[in-house]
Formats: C-alpha cells, structure tokens, sequence
C-alpha cells in the first residue's frame, strides 16, 4: 500500500486526506492541536472553521460558487460536509461549524488506513512524500523551517475573526429579518442605524482601544480587513461596505442609513454572527461599542473577534508546477499558506496537491488543471503571478481571461466541461 504524510488537519489537509484514501493510500495525518495552541481555533475538530461560518455564493455564475462545483465534481469531502451542515443563509453557502467538522473528523476516522497523530511537526520530512497543509497558522518552529527551505522569509498578513452573539439577546423591536434585494428569503438578521446612530458608532468605533499584537507588523490582508481599519478610511465607508443598507429596505424600514447583517451560524439558529465584523478591539471594547448597534444593546457575545497572523509563502518564486517545493520535491504545499485566500480555495488546493502526489507516486505523469476553470485560473495565479508584492487570491472571474458578464454563462459551462475532462484524465 503506497504511503503519504500530511501535515495540518485544517481544509486543504483533510481534503489531501481523502482524496488520498479515496486512491487507497496509507495517510497519516499530523494535527499539532489541542496540544498547541494557536489562539484561533477552539476545537480538537479536523476541518473547523474558524473566521466565518460561511463558504460564499453558491450560484454557479459567482467564481467561488463555481469553485465550489468544480470540487464536487473532484469528489470534495468539504462539500459533502457542507451539505448536511447547511444553515439558511440566502445565496451563500453557510454552516453549521460543529456539525461541518463533526462529520469531516468522523469520516476520515472511518478509513482503517487513516491514522491521526496529534503532535506538532517542526521539521518538513526529508524523504518520503508528504503534503504540507499547516495553514496560516503555521507554528512558529515549522514556518523557520519553511523560510529556511525557501530561502527567505514567510511573507505573512493579519486575518481576523467575527463575534458572535445568542438569537434570543437580540431586540426584535429594532432588528428585522430579511435578505439583500428580495432573494425570497428571511436568512439574515439586520440592525438598521439612523444617520446620527451611525455617525456615533462610527465615532466610538475609531476610538475604542485595540488589542496589541505581538510578534507580527500590522500588515493587512485588503479582503479581510478589521472593521475599524475600513472605518479610518473615511466615515462613509462601512456604509458602503459591510454596513450598506442597500437592497434592505421594508415598509417598517423604509430608508435605513446603515445596517449591519447578522447571519446564522447553528443548524439550531440559536447564534449568529455579525458579517464583516473582524476586530482587533479589545473584548470589553467590543462589548461596548458594538453594543451601540441598533437591536445590539443587550446582545449576549458567546465570542468576542479576535485578530491573528496569516501566513503564506511567495509562490511563484519557490513552487513547481505540481505544487512541489523546489528546494524539496518530495513536500507538496496547499492551503492558505500557498497563496490563496478563503475556505473553499484552501480546500481545493488540497484536493489538486493530493492528485499531483498520488500520480507521481504511482509512476503516472503530472496532469495540470486546465487554466479555463476556476481551479485552475487559481492555481494558475499562486504559480506564475508577477510583481514585486505577491499577494493572496480569492476565487474571482478575473482568473479567467476574457471572461465578461455577457459571456458568464458560456464561462460556466466551458469551466465544468473543463473540470470534467480532468477528472477523466486523472481517474482514467
């Protein structure tokens, strides 16, 4: 039976995982967790979300709901994970957390041939072929070892988390349920502001006390950024942001100034989370400025935002075109720390890397993702993307060249076939 090592239980290694297991590999997986503490994650749970509940759009004519097809097709555990953890949500796809890594932690326990050791790994393994899948968490020991292999430094940003607050704290006589521009639902909660409430808050919210943080510059990531920072760009800024009220009115609320959304994060419905609301403010804070949120004053937060560092290597300069280190060929990257930015992009590398080790493994050659599908527009973009600052990707039409609104459902359907014939090829 052929072997493989993986290192991180988060999405991209629980997919390299089963993909693996699914091509009858020997996998053993190593989870530094709950042993090491990364101030982020509040499980033992392989696969646990940790900023949001959410995996973005699923329409097939939004990039990262594309995405999320095209891993269907690749036989995804985090979707079918994501299908039986599913909470409303409109045109997103959201879930459950306990219920979305429950399952992916009981499924890959099921494999006879998955082993799971729950240690932390500082040193990338000199020989045998191995899937680094750490994360933008990555250890502190194990991101020396990466920056000594690469030769430079880990490039790395700060990511931040939401807070998240019990349903039945929220007040019903200000908030509303309602989706942005009548998608036929009521998924999320909103908390309409005057003009002089949100002037206030915005007020409070540029002059609340922050956390420090330790270790790290205060680099940003510019698709996640703390919600204080959008507001010192300018005091009309969340409106227009994570704040607009657009698409949100009722005959109750005709002409709201701003409104902040909050969106289900239990199958139960019993808590959600306050969408865009990364922080860095302290706890108390928090408390008190969110607080002045319409509907918000007596909220309950079961957990405060929080801010932490994201790391991730410069690609294009260290990876080979089957997601090999160049400096060491046998360790393949996948996840965040190779350059892509959100859920369902770390999940899909660790399907695609998974697939490179395998045939390699199996005296097959290298098969690329065709670059006309999302997936591969992605991978395409951490291999060979240009410039002095490299910086993480999101999902995004812009992958693919060419690709307009008028031509989005030719895209679509070009994408999928696409996708199609490399799952052929690799299963072939």
């Amino acid at each position: 039976m052929n072997k493989a090592t993986i290192i991180g239980g988060g999405l991209a290694g629980v997919e390299a995982a089963y993909a693996l297991l699914k091509r009858g590999f020997e996998v053993t997986l190593y989870e530094a967790r709950p042993a090491y503490a990364d101030q982020a994650h509040e499980s033992d749970k392989l696969g646990e979300l940790v900023c949001s509940n959410s995996l973005k759009s699923k329409r097939l004519d939004n990039a990262a709901g594309l995405l999320k097809e095209e891993m269907r097709r690749l036989g995804s555990i985090t979707m079918e994970a994501a299908a039986l953890s599913e909470v409303p949500s409109g045109n997103a796809l959201s879930v459950d957390r306990e219920k979305f890594a429950g399952y992916i932690t009981e499924k890959l326990l099921s494999f006879p041939a998955f082993h799971l050791v729950r240690e932390e790994v500082k040193e990338l393994p000199a020989d045998q072929p191995a899937i680094l899948a750490t994360g933008p968490l990555t250890s502190p020991a194990l991101l020396e070892a990466i920056s000594s292999l690469v030769g430079k430094k880990a490039l790395s940003f700060f990511d931040a988390s939401a807070p998240i607050v019990k349903k039945d704290s929220i007040d019903f006589s200000k908030a509303y349920c309602k989706s942005r521009y009548e998608q036929g639902d009521e998924s999320y909660i909103n908390c309409p502001f005057t003009k002089e409430e949100y002037f206030l808050f915005v007020k409070e919210l540029l002059g609340a006390k922050k956390a420090l943080v330790h270790e790290f510059d205060t680099h940003y990531f510019e698709g996640c950024l703390p919600i204080e920072v959008i507001a010192s760009r300018g005091l009309e800024t969340l409106r227009h942001g994570p704040l607009k009220p657009f698409g949100l009115s009722t005959p109750e609320h005709p002409h709201p100034y701003a409104v902040v959304q909050l969106r289900q994060d239990t199958l139960l419905g019993d808590l959600y989370n306050l969408v865009g609301f990364q922080t860095n403010l302290t706890y108390p804070e928090q408390k008190r400025v969110f607080s002045l949120i319409p509907g918000l004053e007596r909220a309950e937060f079961v957990r405060y935002g929080l801010m932490h560092r994201n790391s991730y290597v410069d690609s294009p300069v260290c990876l080979n075109e089957d997601l090999t280190f160049k400096a060491q060929p046998n360790v393949y990257l996948a996840g965040q720390l190779s350059g892509v930015e959100g859920y369902v992009e770390s999940s899909a590398t660790g399907i695609v890397a998974a697939i490179n080790l395998a045939r390699k493994v199996e005296g097959l050659p290298f098969v690329p993702v065709p670059t006309r599908t999302i997936l591969g527009g992605l991978l395409n973009y951490i291999l060979h993307a240009s410039g002095a600052y490299f910086q993480p990707m999101n999902a995004t039409w812009a992958l693919i060249p060419g690709s307009t609104k008028q031509t989005r459902e030719q895209d679509v359907e070009a994408c999928l076939a696409n996708i199609e014939r490399y799952r052929e090829d690799i299963d072939g």
